[in-house]
C-alpha cells in the first residue's frame, strides 16, 4: 500500500530552501497575514503534480496523513491526488472524496489549495445536487470557507449554470477581504466570457458600490471603452 511517509520522502528530496523562502513571502506567511505561519519545503507545482499523478491511487487514510501536514506542498500534493482520483472514480467513491474534502476544510487553508481543487471536487459533486452547503460556507467567518464557496461555482459556470455564482456574489459583495474580492470578480469574469450581456446586467446596479478590485477583475476582458465607463462610473 502507498503510504503518506513514502510520498513525503519523495517531496522532501525536491525541497529547495531558496524557493521556500520566496514562497513564504509570496503566500503572505508573516504575522497577521493570511498565510501566517504556513511552512514551505520549496517545490514547484509541476513537480508536485508529477508526484500526485504517480501516487493517484493512494487510499484516503494516507491522503489524510499527507493533508494534515504543516508543509504547504504536502497539503497541495494530497489535494492534487484527490483531484486526479475523482473523475475516474465510481459515484460512491466520488461521494467519499467529496465528503473527505468537506470534512478536512481546516487543512485547505490557502488560495492556491482552494483554486486548484474546489471546482474539481466540491463543484463537480454538487453540479446535480442541492448546493446549500455553499451558502453556509459563503457566510462563514473563515476566509477560506468563503473562497471555497465562490470558487466551487467555477464548475457550474463551465456547464453554463450561473445562478448560484450570482447569488453567492451577492452574499460576498460586501466582504472586506481582498482575496474574496479577487475570487468573486474572477468568477464574474468567467460568466462574462460566456455571456457578456448577462454580466453587464448584473454589474449595472452594483458596480458603483462593489469593491473596486472585484469590479476590475470582473470587467478585465471587456472592450476598453466599456471597461472605462465602468471604472469612471459613467456606464
Amino acid at each position: 500500500m502507498i503510504s503518506a511517509s513514502q510520498i513525503k520522502k519523495e517531496l522532501q528530496k525536491l525541497a529547495n530552501p531558496d524557493i521556500a523562502e520566496h514562497s513564504q513571502r509570496f503566500f503572505k506567511t508573516g504575522k497577521g497575514e493570511y498565510g501566517e505561519d504556513d511552512k514551505f519545503l520549496g517545490i514547484r507545482v509541476p513537480e508536485q503534480r508529477k508526484i500526485a499523478k504517480k501516487y493517484k491511487n493512494t487510499a484516503l487514510e494516507e491522503v489524510k496523513k499527507l493533508l494534515h501536514s504543516p508543509f504547504h506542498e504536502e497539503r497541495l500534493t494530497a489535494l492534487l491526488i484527490l483531484v486526479y482520483q475523482y473523475p475516474k472514480s465510481p459515484p460512491e467513491d466520488q461521494k467519499n472524496i467529496y465528503e473527505f474534502y468537506m470534512k478536512n476544510l481546516d487543512w485547505i487553508n490557502n488560495w492556491d489549495l482552494i483554486d486548484i481543487t474546489a471546482p474539481h471536487i466540491a463543484g463537480n459533486w454538487l453540479l446535480d445536487k442541492p448546493r446549500d452547503i455553499l451558502y453556509r460556507l459563503a457566510k462563514s467567518e473563515r476566509l477560506w470557507d468563503r473562497r471555497i464557496a465562490i470558487i466551487a461555482t467555477f464548475h457550474f459556470i463551465r456547464n453554463g449554470d450561473f445562478n448560484d455564482t450570482f447569488k453567492i456574489c451577492n452574499i460576498l459583495i460586501s466582504d472586506t477581504h481582498d482575496l474574496i474580492h479577487k475570487a468573486t470578480g474572477w468568477m464574474l469574469r468567467e460568466i462574462g466570457k460566456q455571456n457578456e450581456q448577462l454580466l453587464v446586467d448584473y454589474l449595472k446596479p452594483r458596480y458603483k458600490t462593489m469593491p473596486r478590485t472585484m469590479l476590475r477583475y470582473a470587467i478585465e476582458k471587456f472592450p476598453e471603452p466599456e471597461r472605462q465607463k465602468f471604472l469612471n462610473g459613467t456606464y
